[in-house]
């Protein structure tokens, strides 16, 4: 069991994160940092009351640390990375942040960490989509669903359809083209789905849950293969971008980039999704 976790942000993803942690016993505490006054204390006390019925006995703390860290979303990702280097230097830092590809960039730049303790959340989510609206279509269990979306979280994802089946049987041969176009589609824009239905706010429950199963998979050093966002230094093709790519994550962070063999459509695809991201980034000014 890790000594402790940091969540920062005590917002839905944040508050909903630090929760699901809690719950899983990875670590002696949970920190919960957050600019505004009362916030995460209030969060945190709460959920600490709730180990008791759900049965963890994890210590769950708030704190307003970073309270001069606010700002935009750019300013509080870099002035966070720098004073997580400053009292953690070996912390292995997960981003969800958006847009998450660049505030990856961010964080790698302000922290000075090396890649292998910089990665960014974002695959897992798309992936879980792409395999619920599968399932719907089908009508079968997502879990038996294998399926990983590549490339940068937004518009130009990669979900991998030959790598795509049900138990083995490729999803090709269970779903008319048309119909599979539509999945695709509609996990490009599953977070934009849900703004529409709460018309204030974004999705939390799921992405939540989605950078939790990283951490877990880096805590309990389970040697899981998932898509994550990754400083590429040659591995596709591609170098000096962050890019959804399948990666080996353990207790070392990122201990490996998984590369499996793409079609030409695919390749094409994420070498643009890349491309988008690669245009964000190179404005950003450090």
């Amino acid at each position: 069991m890790l000594s402790r976790i940091t969540v920062v942000g005590a917002g839905n993803v944040g508050a909903t994160a630090a929760q699901r942690l809690a719950e899983k016993n990875l670590a002696r505490t949970v920190v919960m940092v957050d600019v505004v006054e009362g916030v995460p204390q209030g969060k945190a006390l709460d959920q600490w009351q709730s180990g008791p019925i759900e049965g963890y006995d994890t210590r769950v703390l708030g704190t307003n640390d970073y309270a001069e860290a606010a700002g935009i979303v750019l300013y509080i990702v870099q002035a966070v990375a720098k004073e997580i280097a400053r009292v953690a230097p070996q912390a292995i830092v997960v981003v969800v942040s958006n847009p998450l590809d660049p505030m990856c960039y961010v964080a790698l730049k302000a922290s000075g960490f090396p890649r292998e303790r910089v990665i960014g959340m974002a695959g897992v989510l798309d992936t879980a989509r792409y395999r619920m609206f599968l399932a719907e279509a089908l009508g079968v269990s997502v879990e038996d669903i294998q399926a990983m979306v590549l490339g940068g979280h937004g518009d130009t994802m990669v979900p991998l359809i030959s790598y795509t089946n049900v138990s083995g049987v490729p999803v090709t041969q269970l779903l008319p083209t048309d119909e599979l176009d539509a999945v695709v589609q509609r996990t490009r824009n599953g977070g934009a789905e849900i703004v529409a239905h709460l018309k204030t706010g974004s999705a939390y429950y799921a992405p939540s849950a989605a950078a939790v199963q990283m951490v877990e998979a880096i805590a309990l050093d389970k040697k899981r293969v998932l898509p994550c966002a990754a400083w590429l230094q040659g591995e596709y093709g591609l170098r000096d971008v962050f890019c959804g790519v399948p990666c080996l994550l353990g207790r070392k962070g990122l201990e490996r980039i998984v590369e499996v063999e793409l079609t030409a459509e695919e390749r094409k695809a994420l070498h643009a999704s890349a491309e988008a991201v690669r245009s964000v980034q190179t404005s950003i000014a450090l």
